[in-house]
């Protein structure tokens, strides 16, 4: 582990804009370097992909790229990122994902030249391996087009390389669902760390050899499925906060092997890993609904370096077609924090304090990304001989937090959510803080047709 004090130790200085460690791309953004930029997610309308539609694809995200810097030109953007989440069939087969790239690096390159307009793309090829089951994390044949896509896309233009790993992801899919705090510790910071490791080597390798961004990862198929659950009322909402902050032990392990920021747009543990690392981070908030609905969606921008939205389609509304639509969004949000950036401490203070207010005590996945919060569980994620003590020390702390929100009356939760306050806690204390004890604890208990040990090096 190699964080073990943090960057940023003053909540006032987990700001959005700002970070320790701000990164410079191609052509001259500074992320996290004073300025908050849009960061646009955006994929296809529901069809399909095949040899006889291709051109139609091809179309669609030209479409989309052109639209949107058009937009961003329009509203005086300082600059602006297009990511690039690939979909299965553009990762499987490579040649279509880094066609792609090719033309929306096209079109960013000629409104760069034109017009001054700076852009990049940040490409995030779909791990492909959770569609084996019983997972093969690192024999998996298709690490190789995965990994093609990376080395390709990244010559055709794409910058900054980010993925959604979903090592872990076979064993805690079950966790979830059946509010299983120990299994989804196992899940995250035994399983999801080794793999992060193995994984990570790789990009990282990758993102140096061509002079690119190692960017960073994000815990999107873990804890924001439990907030998509939780949102539908499937499990707690005090059981989704603590998931959250376990992610963070996971996705630190990309900045470990190298990566720089800024981290993916679903992370919302990117707030943690901005204190611990120092690094840039993309967030999502109110504009993610057009994918998922959630209760974070001021607070989320209160130290984004990145604002984005989440995968919206390229679909036709009123004013004009959907990522258009947004872009314009993103630009305003980026807009008034620039805005108060510029204005001074005081100003960027108060936004940023009302951007918190407005959330964070309506819901405890909003309590614990407010920055005091974040600085205060980060000392924990970090103080441990292990990645299963941190988590440990992390969801405890959480744990303290919700409750003092609760006695305090600042926080309401219903019955149904409280009851598992007690429970959580005995689960997360009877979980040994060596890695080895909690393993030999845990693997009897987890069905062996689930995953392969021998995968995670275990």
């Amino acid at each position: 582990m190699k964080y073990k004090s943090l960057i940023i130790t003053n909540p006032e200085n987990l700001m959005f804009g700002m970070a320790p460690n701000p990164v410079k791309t191609r052509r001259g953004l500074v992320i996290g370097g004073g300025q908050v930029y849009a960061e646009l997610n955006f994929t296809l309308p529901i069809m399909s992909i095949n040899e006889s539609t291709l051109s139609q694809v091809y179309a669609h995200y030209r479409e989309i790229a052109e639209g949107a810097l058009e937009r961003a030109l329009h509203l005086n953007s300082k600059g602006v990122v297009l990511e690039f989440e690939t979909l299965l069939e553009m990762t499987k087969t490579p040649d279509i994902g880094v066609e792609i790239v090719k033309i929306m690096n096209e079109v960013c390159e000629n409104y760069y030249q034109k017009h001054g307009l700076a852009s990049e793309i940040r490409l995030t090829p779909n791990d492909l391996r959770e569609f084996e089951r019983p997972a093969k994390q690192r024999s998996s044949a298709y690490l190789n087009p995965m990994m093609e896509l990376f080395e390709r896309g990244m010559i055709a233009g794409g910058d900054l390389l980010s993925i959604e790993s979903t090592g872990g992801k076979e064993v805690s899919d079950d966790a979830l669902m059946n509010c299983d705090i120990k299994t989804v510790v196992f899940a995250l910071a035994v399983l999801g760390v080794r793999d992060m490791q193995f994984l990570w080597k790789k990009i990282v390798a990758v993102a140096n050899t061509g002079g690119k961004i190692a960017a960073g990862d994000s815990a999107c198929g873990f804890a924001n499925t439990a907030m998509v659950l939780a949102e539908k009322k499937y499990i707690p909402k005090v059981f989704a906060a603590l998931v959250r902050v376990i992610s963070v032990v996971r996705s630190i392990v990309a900045m470990e092997e190298g990566a720089v920021g800024p981290d993916k747009d679903c992370g919302y543990e990117g707030p943690f890993l901005k204190a611990i690392t120092g690094i840039p981070i993309s967030m999502e908030g109110k504009t993610a609904c057009c994918a998922h609905l959630s209760p974070l969606g001021n607070i989320a921008s209160a130290c984004c370096d990145l604002w984005s939205n989440e995968s919206v389609q390229n679909i036709k509304l009123l004013s004009g077609m959907a990522p258009t639509a947004y872009m314009e969004q993103l630009e305003y949000d980026a807009r008034l924090m620039n805005e108060a950036l510029c204005a001074g401490k005081l100003h960027r203070d108060v936004l940023q304090q009302l951007l918190v207010s407005s959330d964070v005590y309506t819901d405890p996945q909003a309590l614990i990304l407010s920055p005091e919060n974040v600085i205060r569980i980060s000392k924990e994620l970090i103080k441990g001989d292990s990645y299963v003590a941190n988590a440990k020390n992390g969801a405890l702390v959480a744990l303290d937090i919700i409750e003092e929100a609760l006695a305090s009356g600042k926080m309401r939760l219903s019955e149904m959510e409280t009851i598992y306050l007690p429970i959580l806690r005995e689960d997360l204390e009877s979980i040994p803080e060596n890695e080895s004890d909690f393993v030999e604890m845990m693997l009897p208990l987890i069905d062996p047709g689930k995953f392969i040990p021998d995968e995670y090096g275990l």
